[in-house]
């Protein structure tokens, strides 16, 4: 597990770069970054990321005391993310998180909020096996502890795979916390829910 002290960059450096060493340019950590800050400015698809880039990255690199000729393109980041192993990533960044001082200061958390989004962009029209048509989409599932002010655990899933019930057990069981306070959405409060296995020990409302 990651340790406490680790900060955001630390944690990035952290991670094993996906990609061949022949022709990198950029780091790694150094494009996971950018995507960071600039997903928090808004910047959310590979040509925002760029632009994002070219507006900030001098001024990010005199900070951090980088020198890089030129700026990542948004062809840069399409080769990062279609090697980024995304499952892995998310355990990395759920164990980061776990590990926050905030996280180990406290001794534990009393209660998590469930909150499910779905993707912007991601809808696509699908059909059930009958032929049946409807709209399959990609959604978050995010577990986010207000007493902390951080998100603990996340995970994705598709519509056509899974459902936001299975996504919120299999995290509930990844955080390991008993005892805790679970606040979510209606669509929760089934008695098959408390009767699984990672209901045990939890309360939900």
């Amino acid at each position: 597990m990651s340790e406490p002290s680790m900060n955001l960059i630390e944690f990035l450096q952290s991670i094993p770069d996906c990609r061949k060493a022949r022709g990198v340019r950029f780091p790694q950590w150094y494009l996971l970054l950018l995507t960071v800050l600039g997903n928090l400015s808004g910047a959310v698809s590979l040509r925002g990321l760029e632009r994002f880039g070219q507006r900030h990255s001098k001024a990010l690199c005199e900070i951090l005391g980088l020198t890089f000729r030129g700026v990542p393109a948004d062809s840069t980041y399409r080769l990062l993310f279609s090697k980024l192993d995304v499952s892995d990533l998310y355990e990395r960044l759920r164990e980061w998180m776990q590990s926050h001082p905030a996280v180990v200061e406290a001794g534990g958390v009393e209660g998590l909020i469930c909150d499910g989004k779905t993707l912007r962009g991601s809808a696509v029209a699908a059909t059930t096996a009958d032929g049946t048509p409807f709209q399959a989409f990609v959604a978050q599932v995010t577990l986010y502890s207000t007493q902390l002010g951080i998100a603990l655990a996340q995970a994705c899933y598709d519509t056509r795979e899974g459902h936001e019930q299975q996504v919120l057990q299999q995290l509930l069981q990844e955080v390991q916390l008993e005892g805790v306070l679970i606040q979510t959405d209606a669509l929760h409060t089934t008695q098959a829910f408390f009767d699984s296995s990672s209901g045990a020990g939890l309360t939900s409302c």
